[in-house]
């Protein structure tokens, strides 16, 4: 993809990003110890604590000053293949001051180790571990939100339909930044010449295909697999999607809050012109992404106030 796409605040950082190949094992056990043991910036005002239950580690944030009794389950990127929650910690630690509320940062086991259902049953049993210990963090159980980032907003999204069909302590809001959501962008080889920035459809099917095994690409998944192939959304509950309009999963993140908006889901669809995919991250210092933070904690701020967004 041409680098004249990208907004000129984002390129120098965007050009630093190479696409990983992820087809590549040594290659993603690289990252996976890089992103576990990369150090991490100062938080001031939030005191981070890790925690293990389960085998599901989990990466605490809670302000000096809570402001509220809501709290957020973030779930970090990373393809289905890698990340951790670390990688995400001016992000989470920012949204627990500026907010005031606790944030629970979870890791996940990865594909193709570990393919569906595993990384959805550990952001689920994440979730069960929030509201157990909802007592001893301050929390109100009824008001708790579930995001997440790329492949994280993917597993955040179907964990809120989980939660849905279980008829359990439900969100108030799914927060979802660049959702990885549909397998069958990854099956179309006609996008793998468009060589997106930060993450091509060439590693999105590695990605997938890890993860769903033979499902992947088929007409029918099991529940959850892949978010965007829930065919009902109704009653699901609010959502605030942030997409740049030149990534690769523009299409198909603006095609669920289309049809989130339809089933009559509030829906906040946040378009950001010549953005690449995650920005909002490793390029946080920018202007458009810090502008973007400032919307997406107005539009979670009044999540958890139960004002109609």
């Amino acid at each position: 993809m041409d680098i004249e796409r990208v907004h000129p605040d984002l390129r120098t950082a965007t050009q630093k990003l190479p696409v990983p190949d992820a087809s590549k094992k040594l290659v993603r056990i690289a990252i996976r110890l890089a992103t576990r043991l990369m150090p991490v910036p100062r938080t001031e005002s939030v005191t981070v604590t890790t925690v293990t239950s389960g085998g599901v580690r989990l990466r605490i944030y809670v302000p000096d000053t809570r402001l509220d009794e809501g709290g957020l389950l973030w779930i970090h990127g990373g393809g289905l293949l890698f990340g951790d929650a670390r990688q995400d910690e001016a992000l989470c630690a920012q949204t627990a001051r500026d907010l005031g509320i606790v944030v629970v940062s979870a890791n996940y086991r990865f594909a193709p180790e570990h393919p569906f259902p595993a990384a959805h049953n550990d952001v689920y049993a994440a979730w069960q571990w929030m509201l157990a210990h909802a007592a001893e963090l301050g929390l109100d159980p009824a008001r708790l939100v579930v995001g997440g980032e790329s492949a994280g907003a993917g597993l955040a999204a179907a964990l809120v339909q989980r939660l849905h069909d279980d008829d359990a302590v439900q969100p108030v809001a799914q927060w979802l930044f660049a959702p990885m959501i549909d397998d069958r962008t990854a099956a179309d080889e006609s996008l793998d010449s468009v060589d997106h920035w930060v993450w091509n459809n060439r590693a999105n099917r590695v990605g997938w295909s890890g993860y769903l095994g033979d499902d992947f690409a088929r007409h029918d998944l099991p529940p959850y697999a892949a978010a965007a192939r829930r065919t009902d959304l109704r009653g699901l509950p609010p959502a605030f999607i942030a997409v740049g309009d030149i990534e690769l999963f523009y299409a198909e993140d603006r095609d669920y809050a289309d049809r989130l908006e339809q089933a009559g889901v509030p829906v906040e669809l946040d378009i950001v012109p010549g953005a690449p995919h995650g920005f909002e991250n490793w390029a946080r210092d920018t202007e458009p992404a810090q502008a973007l933070m400032r919307r997406a904690h107005a539009w979670l701020r009044a999540a958890l106030a139960n004002v109609p967004v």
